[in-house]
């Protein structure tokens, strides 16, 4: 196929911009919030029920582009695929929706327009308002020249780029499933406290001795302390006075905006250090398997922890989040999983109640109270947990790794630099 096919066109004549649908107001109705839009994430993480009021409408198929400050250039882009055939949802009204003409563009292709970066500089450069509600225009993105390729090539590009797509969800999907399976063995070991006894059984439905504590019943030769006794370093990081907002390249300085989660990591979001800066450092660098807190702002108490290389087999923290490394009476895991309860979570959240200032400091959180089994039933756990942890975070690193070929091959199959070869079917050959 020849690149003269490719023809010159404007956004909107092979688009169609919010596309007029009907929600009747007070219909319960699926909602996408932004909140379920992940940076540079095809799928969309789900949806809540919710009487209908206002706001972008729109069906399967169709893209989402965020258009207001900091979602825009964070990256927020998807496509809706969670809907039931002629199903209309609702959502932000900081979208703009963008579907197919029928016989001249294809949905799956218009998805990775969006997510180009032509198109995202172009709405970005078009952002106009108050600092803080900034929003792309959207006649000046309707206006925007590109060089369109034949339905078939867009559809063509659009598999080579969704095949990458859909083996990063497979992946996704594999890692929920196997972060729940390490949640519920802690669960039933440390808070069921149904844990193999002796004989293999059940502790505490086989009539496993309990007793009394801070905490509640637990069982006999367990204690309750306080997380200072379990921790040999509690720290903080730093970033340079002003800042690491300008360099792009050096050591990753790892803030509030990446404690999202185990095995989550937005590389969009990168802020570096000099490799000098960090060889001075004398807090804050990352080890494998650390545990990492945030401790202030809006998401205070949101944890993660880093293994086997992920996200970087060198990096540090700055100054708003906590790296918590156990001594020998517990282990990384086991740490991981109890500050991952909800009502451990509260309790961070809590010791700052009182305070002046939004955030906990070492003091406060090292009178956290923290479960302290007996060892033999830690390390067990820490055997079992491993595996399921070594998996998980080998998709990760898989996923980084189709995460760049998917960017690199995008706007090269976008311009054309990289074309694809089609069977006199039109499919790819």
């Amino acid at each position: 196929m020849s690149f003269s096919e490719w023809r010159e066109v404007a956004l909107k004549d092979v688009i169609e911009f919010n596309p007029k649908e009907s929600i009747k107001k007070g219909t319960i109705t699926k909602k996408i919030g932004m909140d379920k839009l992940a940076p540079f994430q095809r799928k969309i993480d789900g949806f809540e029920l919710e009487a209908f009021k206002g706001g972008s409408k729109f069906r399967n198929g169709d893209t989402l582009l965020a258009r207001i400050t900091p979602c825009l250039e964070n990256g927020k882009t998807a496509q809706v695929t969670i809907l039931d055939d002629d199903e209309v949802a609702f959502g932000s009204t900081e979208y703009i929706v963008l579907r197919h003409k029928i016989g001249i563009t294809d949905n799956n292709y218009i998805f990775y327009l969006a997510l180009s970066q032509y198109v995202r500089d172009t709405a970005i450069k078009s952002m106009t308002g108050t600092s803080g509600r900034q929003r792309a225009q959207t006649d000046v993105i309707e206006n925007t020249k590109i060089m369109l390729p034949p339905l078939d090539e867009q559809k063509a590009i659009a598999h080579i780029l969704s095949t990458l797509d859909d083996k990063i969800e497979v992946n996704n999907q594999i890692n929920k499933t196997l972060e729940n399976m390490a949640q519920a063995i802690f669960k039933q070991w440390f808070v069921d406290f149904e844990f193999p006894n002796e004989d293999g059984e059940p502790y505490k439905s086989s009539g496993g001795e309990m007793v009394e504590s801070e905490l509640g019943m637990i069982p006999k030769g367990w204690e309750v302390k306080e997380l200072v006794d379990v921790l040999e370093t509690l720290e903080a990081g730093n970033r340079p006075k002003g800042g690491a907002g300008n360099l792009t390249e050096g050591i990753p300085s790892i803030g509030a905006e990446n404690i999202i989660g185990l095995g989550k990591y937005d590389y969009s979001k990168e802020k570096y250090v000099t490799e000098e800066y960090f060889a001075k450092m004398n807090k804050g660098k990352v080890n494998p398997g650390d545990v990492l807190l945030y401790k202030d702002g809006a998401q205070l108490g949101r944890k993660t922890m880093f293994m086997n290389g992920f996200p970087h087999k060198k990096c540090c923290i700055n100054s708003h989040v906590f790296i918590l490394r156990t001594n020998d009476m517990l282990t990384q895991s086991y740490l991981y999983f109890w500050l991952d309860q909800d009502w451990v979570t509260q309790s961070i959240i809590n010791l700052n109640a009182n305070s002046a200032q939004p955030g906990i400091n070492q003091s406060k959180l090292k009178t956290l109270k923290i479960l302290t089994p007996k060892f033999n039933y830690v390390e067990m756990f820490d055997v079992i947990i491993k595996s399921l942890l070594n998996k998980l975070f080998e998709n990760c690193i898989e996923n980084n790794a189709l995460h760049k070929t998917r960017d690199a091959l995008l706007p090269k199959l976008m311009s054309g630099e990289i074309r694809v070869p089609l069977d006199e079917e039109g499919d790819v050959s």
